[in-house]
């Protein structure tokens, strides 16, 4: 009942959110997905409710759970749809993107924690706030609500009190300052002529659906009869199948000795995808690859999104983290500053004709997520002209050069090494991503200029 509750009240949020997004202009002209403004009135609601007494049959704990499962089960999702080829002449274009895109990325989430680290450690002794939860900020910023709730819980598991709460926290901050920064990018990119794909944003972009005689488009189509079972609940099975593959192969790995057995067992995101490789690998080994449909399982993985911004917004007990809301907000501002001028200097230097489109592209995804990215790019590239969309999805596969980064704090968080050794490692991914970004070449010239000239 109180998953079913806050199932609901989540739902109810959403469907507010779209409303409020259609009727109030400047929700419409920053182009807020309903998502965030859904969390930003759950986050109210719930700490309301909560600090008068009133009980609604659900609670913090129950969303933050949430947030977990759904974050696994967005990977599986992820990984059960086919990733499109690429062809044409782009191909070299898009690989020097993704490997670009990556690459900022891993430096920044080798750069946050170092330097969230130093403010907590400036300021956080007269809230009694330790410096190592500094090191939860890129979890949040770079990766969402879904791994920083994920590393949050590895975290409280080695002792560190409310570790999950704090990362969420992280997260819907880094989730608003997406927007409220990459939209106005974005809108400066049109104004001054530097978005060359641009085109036109209309009343059903700015408004945030469809009117009955622009409904053109046909969601999926049915891979199996629907007298047997219905398409979207075949879907639905295998991320099942995947989910409980997923448990096991979390306890196998969690026979490993020491942090590094509880660290990959917890890391049951990443036990996900393994099972879903695992599960699409046997499809087509079966010959039934055909009864997958992709755009359904991208469908679905958008559904997933969409209840994930919500339930981590309102996952956040004000009252929890109230204690350590000044230096939070203190790393939240000095790590956007930073995000802000590592994205906008490196993604106006990869090398392409759409460096732009790029630097909006980064910019979202080291706030939020690939999707916010990816929003951001739609208000300059809605018809997807360029091939920046398809090089922020590639690019995950290069954001696996940030596994060291992982194994370091862990390895922090559950006492195996002591604060200055993990900096020490810290600094030396950041190094080898700046050499490795010049030696691909996608360290380079300026290939436009904020004034207006490209």
């Amino acid at each position: 009942m109180s998953f079913m509750i806050a199932f609901g009240l989540a739902s109810i949020m959403l469907l507010i959110g779209v409303f409020l997004r259609a009727e109030i202009p400047f929700l419409r002209n920053m182009l807020v997905p309903a998502s965030v403004i859904a969390g930003v009135l759950g986050i109210v609601f719930m700490n309301v409710v909560s600090n008068i007494g009133i009980d609604v049959g659900t609670d913090f704990d129950m969303f933050t759970q949430i947030v977990n499962n759904l974050f696994t089960i967005s990977f599986i999702s992820i990984s059960l749809t086919s990733t499109p080829k690429t062809e044409g002449n782009s191909a070299k274009n898009t690989v020097k993107g993704a490997v670009g895109l990556g690459l900022v990325w891993c430096l920044l989430y080798a750069l946050t924690p170092v330097i969230a680290t130093a403010v907590v450690a400036l300021i956080g002794k007269a809230f009694h706030m330790n410096s190592v939860y500094g090191m939860l900020i890129q979890f949040a910023f770079c990766q969402g609500p879904g791994q920083s709730a994920t590393y949050g819980a590895i975290f409280e598991q080695f002792g560190w009190e409310n570790a999950a709460m704090v990362a969420i926290a992280f997260s819907v901050i880094g989730f608003l300052v997406a927007f409220l920064a990459g939209v106005p990018a974005a809108k400066w990119g049109i104004s001054r002529g530097i978005a060359k794909n641009c085109g036109k944003i209309d009343e059903t972009v700015l408004k945030g659906y469809f009117k009955k005689e622009d409904q053109t488009d046909y969601m999926v189509k049915d891979t199996t009869c629907n007298s047997n079972i219905e398409t979207l609940a075949f879907h639905i099975a295998l991320i099942g199948l995947c989910y409980i593959l997923a448990v096991l192969i979390g306890k196998i790995l969690g026979l490993i000795p020491g942090f590094l057995g509880t660290s990959m067992e917890g890391m049951m995101f990443m036990n996900g995808m393994y099972a879903a490789y695992i599960v699409k690998w046997i499809l087509k080994k079966l010959h039934l690859e055909f009864l997958k449909e992709n755009t359904l399982q991208s469908k679905i993985t958008g559904w997933i999104a969409d209840y994930l911004v919500v339930c981590a917004f309102m996952a956040v007990s004000i009252t929890i983290i109230s204690r350590w809301i000044v230096p939070i907000l203190a790393v939240c501002l000095v790590v956007t500053v930073v995000t802000v001028a590592v994205c906008f200097y490196f993604g106006q230097r990869m090398g392409g004709s759409n460096d732009f489109e790029r630097t909006l592209g980064l910019y979202g995804t080291c706030t939020g997520t690939v999707p916010s990215g990816i929003a951001l790019v739609r208000i300059v590239d809605p018809n997807f002209h360029t091939s920046t969309s398809v090089e922020l999805g590639a690019c995950n596969l290069v954001m696996m050069a940030s596994t060291p980064i992982y194994f370091i704090i862990l390895a922090l968080a559950s006492g195996s090494i002591g604060m200055l050794p993990a900096i020490g490692g810290l600094f030396l991914c950041v190094v080898l991503y700046l050499v490795v970004l010049k030696l691909t070449k996608t360290w380079g010239k300026k290939t436009f200029s904020w004034k207006g000239s490209r």
